[in-house]
This record gives structure tokens, C-alpha cells and sequence, in this order.
């Protein structure tokens, strides 16, 4: 009988474990962000639900994790490709720093179409 109350007790104290871990997560930013936004990718408009809800993810808009408001103010859902474009994105930029690309170039084409336009449509009338 003693073997029986032990197993009882390691099941007792294995779902309160599981229980604490479930409440543990139902605070992460991730689960507040999936019971404040509608479960669609903000960028692309996608819907995600059932096994695929795992690839909705939550983008921290000023890239700070720590930064994880009440009101979710901080956060937007985005489907793994569009996360991950998002932070591609980031870094391009941070390559470059403060210059845009071709900036202190010469423009591809000096050919204007259009400079003279006004002009021919006067000469038709």
C-alpha cells in the first residue's frame, strides 16, 4: 500500500508542476499577444489557427523583448516570413548606417520623355 500513496503523490506533484508551467506560459507576452490580436499576420493577412497558429509569431516593434507592455502596445503578430523579412530588412539598413545606396552617384538615365511635352502638346493645337 505505501507504493501506492507515493505514486499518487509523484502524480500530485507532477500536475501541479504542469499546471504552474501552464499558468507560467499563459503570462509570456506570446500568449497575451494571441488573446489580444486576431490570430492574421499584420503584414501579409494571412490566418492562422489550429497546428499552424505555431507559425504566428510576435514581433517586438522597437526590437526590445523587454519591452512588453499590459496594453501590447509594443507588439504586432507576423507569420515566420514576414518576422523574418522584418529583421532582414533591419539589418540591411543598419549596413548601411546613415547613407542610402547611390546616393552621391549620377542618376542611371539623363534622358527626360516628358521635358518637353507641354511644348509639343501646344504646338498640336
Amino acid at each position: 500500500m505505501p507504493q501506492k500513496d507515493s505514486n499518487t503523490s509523484n502524480i500530485d506533484r507532477t500536475v501541479a508542476e504542469a499546471r504552474q508551467e501552464l499558468e507560467r506560459r499563459r503570462k509570456t507576452y506570446r500568449e497575451r499577444a494571441l488573446k489580444m490580436y486576431p490570430w492574421i499576420c499584420a503584414r501579409c493577412g494571412r490566418e492562422f489557427s489550429g497546428k499552424r497558429l505555431r507559425e504566428l509569431t510576435v514581433h517586438h516593434k522597437d526590437h526590445d523583448h523587454d519591452n512588453n507592455p499590459p496594453d501590447g502596445s509594443n507588439w504586432e503578430l507576423l507569420c515566420l516570413y514576414c518576422h523574418d523579412n522584418e529583421h532582414d530588412r533591419d539589418s540591411v539598413a543598419e549596413a548601411y548606417g546613415d547613407t542610402v545606396p547611390g546616393e552621391d552617384q549620377a542618376p542611371a538615365s539623363t534622358h527626360r520623355p516628358f521635358s518637353d511635352l507641354q511644348a509639343l502638346l501646344k504646338r498640336k493645337k
